[in-house]
């Protein structure tokens, strides 16, 4: 997949469109993704300008100086929303007795921070590389709409909506939503979302979405998968496959498994094309991840390493998973 230079996009004419406002929650761990999922978005949409929100309880400044770089860059503004809890007393209560994480948390309160900057706004995970252009969103009429989802995977979708016991057989992945932020604020959707979060005596195995799946259940309006395109690349290297498969007309590919697509130990193909994008982005000189990080993804080289035939390399990676287990 080609990805064009920085000049090649800027010699696009603008469309004279309205920005589109996209928002992302990170850490500063994850202003590397974020940064190639923007570097994505603007390369596949020359001539459409971009509003980009972060929302984030602490963030470097180096990576607050890499963000307004964008500006510079391309046909971008951005707006750092750092957030401060005091600042959400309305939704205190939920959160003072909660074993439930901040992250969990910054994602609700989009709509509350971004009211009257947009009356809408499109949701993104940072795992995200967006693959063609946006225009059917930029286009679309949500007045009617409190929010424009995506389903999640068949499998996921009919487990949950059993386990969460839903009314409607819908179910969708939370990486990717289009908020209606009037129509949002009006339905009281955050603190009732927490609330079933806090209070739902079923098993929350994710959180937030199943809440949120929970509260807008036969109330969201769903689109097609292209535009939350679910790529796992285990089951890739679980065969050996380090070629991406065919996306067909996916807007938003989403690297929603536990290997991400700056894992360069992987050797898979995605790793490429996040590099490329990456490098057009003020995050350029930031290394992908060359090892595994963490005891998940040793475990799994290790059974990579195994499947390709290279035995004593999957021993090695299962030793330093062992050791590493072990410290914490």
């Amino acid at each position: 997949m080609n990805v064009p230079s920085q000049q090649e996009i800027m010699a696009v004419p603008e469309n004279g469109k309205p920005s589109f406002h996209i928002a992302f929650c990170v850490d500063n761990n994850y202003f590397r993704a974020m940064g190639g999922t923007i570097a994505s978005i603007v390369a596949n949409n020359p001539g459409q300008h971009f509003t980009f929100h972060v929302l984030a309880f602490e963030v470097s400044e180096e990576h607050q100086r890499r963000l307004k770089q964008l500006e510079s860059m391309y046909r971008v503004k951005t707006e750092l929303h750092l957030l401060n809890l005091a600042d959400f007393t309305q939704f205190s209560h939920f959160l003072g007795h909660s074993h439930y994480s901040l992250s969990i948390f910054t994602r609700l309160v989009i709509p509350t921070v971004l009211a009257g900057v947009t009356d809408r706004v499109l949701y993104l995970d940072a795992d995200i590389l967006c693959f063609n252009r946006v225009d059917e969103l930029v286009d679309m009429d949500i007045s009617q709409d409190i929010a424009v989802v995506v389903p999640d995977a068949p499998v996921t979708l009919q487990r949950r909506v059993a386990a969460l016991g839903l009314a409607h057989n819908e179910y969708f992945n939370g990486g990717v939503i289009f908020i209606n932020i009037p129509k949002w604020l009006a339905e009281d959707i955050t603190p009732k979302t927490l609330d079933a979060l806090l209070n739902s005596t079923t098993d929350m195995r994710f959180n937030d979405q199943d809440a949120l799946n929970i509260v807008l259940n036969g109330r969201a309006r769903y689109l097609s998968p292209k535009w939350n395109y679910l790529y796992d690349l285990i089951h890739d290297l679980n065969v050996n496959k380090f070629v991406l498969k065919p996306v067909g007309k996916a807007i938003f590919v989403h690297f929603a498994g536990a290997v991400k697509p700056w894992a360069a130990w992987s050797r898979h193909e995605a790793c490429t094309l996040f590099r490329r994008y990456l490098d057009i982005s003020p995050w350029a000189d930031m290394a992908l991840d060359q090892e595994p990080r963490n005891t998940k993804e040793l475990r799994m080289h290790s059974r990579f390493m195994y499947r390709q035939g290279r035995p004593l390399e999957s021993l090695k990676w299962y030793v330093r998973y062992l050791r590493k287990r072990r410290a914490r």
